[in-house]
């Protein structure tokens, strides 16, 4: 490597920092009206600073050294009792997002649960559950995430922690964890059906959502996606059931045996026929009007075609340069490109 080399090298990372620090300034004056008075506001400042540094850990005591402060204090009376309107932050953060990740069109959105391990009994939701980030039951909160998932980058738009059942049926642990007298129980699939419906109807929801098992299986999240008109690429396991038009109830990885030999590659979202229609799991044609699409591929005879709407459904003419990765019936890893 020669000394220009690392010159433009040296130059080009000087632009990205640059960058990078405007992109978080606008930032910071998109998230100012969210905050009543300037203390919690210049105190959210040092706690977004510190949370896309490159510490180790993200702790309060982490994120004040970081800041420069004494003590934790101001960073916990942020996060526990500051008055400051959390959900205008949250569209305000989903606004910047797709503002400057590119055009909506292009996007997909992602849907996942992510969780986090508590050592108390206090926290909102907390109990013991499956974590993905643990990877086993332990005591903890989960949380809905929404992420916007376009060339130029991926971010968390928006999310819904979730309420356990005991939680939500125990009116004093509400109260004293200051969880609102009207939030029912919701699942983890009905929480994302919200997140979807709400992006709807801010104009921010891209044209594709994908998720894996937890929200493919879920038939009122696919009906609500399907009658917003978002196409979907969903994970479904081998074992769930699909319905074929004569009325049998079979496995979906049964249903993928009655595949023809050449259907070996999973369609592109918006190809085909005029750039719309169904796709099935695995290659064209499509299936009958009639039918919807499954992660069981088609099978040569159309009156057996199965009719589940599990796996990726276009929404019309739609075109998405990204890939979502899915999981056939069979079990084995295919990938949906565009």
């Amino acid at each position: 490597m020669t000394t220009s080399d690392l010159e433009a090298a040296a130059a080009s990372t000087g632009e990205e920092a640059g960058l990078a620090c405007a992109n978080l300034a606008e930032l910071r004056g998109c998230l100012a009206p969210c905050f009543a008075r300037v203390e919690p506001r210049r105190q959210a400042r040092k706690y977004v600073t510190g949370l896309i540094s490159d510490l180790p850990r993200k702790n309060c005591w982490a994120l004040a050294e970081q800041a420069g402060d004494q003590t934790p204090d101001k960073m916990q009376r942020l996060l526990e009792r500051a008055a400051w309107d959390a959900g205008a932050a949250m569209r305000a953060v989903g606004e910047f997002v797709v503002a400057r990740l590119g055009d909506l069109a292009d996007a997909v959105l992602v849907l996942d649960e992510s969780g986090q391990e508590k050592a108390g009994e206090h926290t909102a939701g907390v109990k013991r559950q499956y974590l993905g980030c643990a990877g086993r039951v332990a005591n903890g909160i989960n949380v809905v995430y929404a992420s916007y998932a376009a060339l130029a980058g991926h971010a968390v738009i928006e999310a819904r922690l979730y309420v356990p059942r005991d939680w939500a049926e125990d009116s004093g642990r509400r109260a004293a964890a200051g969880i609102p007298d009207d939030l029912d129980f919701q699942t983890k699939p009905a929480l994302a059906a919200e997140i979807v419906t709400d992006l709807r109807a801010e104009g921010r929801c891209p044209p594709w959502a994908t998720g894996d098992e937890v929200y493919g299986r879920d038939a009122k999240l696919r009906t609500v996606l399907e009658d917003q008109g978002t196409g979907y690429a969903l994970k479904i396991p081998c074992s769930f059931r699909v319905t074929l038009l004569t009325g049998q109830k079979i496995r979906a990885d049964h249903a993928a045996g009655w595949s023809p030999p050449a259907a070996g590659r999973a369609p592109r979202p918006g190809t085909g026929p005029k750039e719309s229609g169904t796709t099935t799991g695995r290659g064209w044609p499509p299936p009958p009007p009639a039918a919807t699409c499954s992660s069981a591929a088609a099978s040569p005879t159309p009156p057996t075609w199965p009719t589940s709407t599990a796996t990726c459904r276009p929404a019309g003419p739609v075109r998405s340069p990204l890939w979502c990765a899915w999981r056939g019936a069979a079990g084995r890893s295919r990938k949906i490109s565009g």
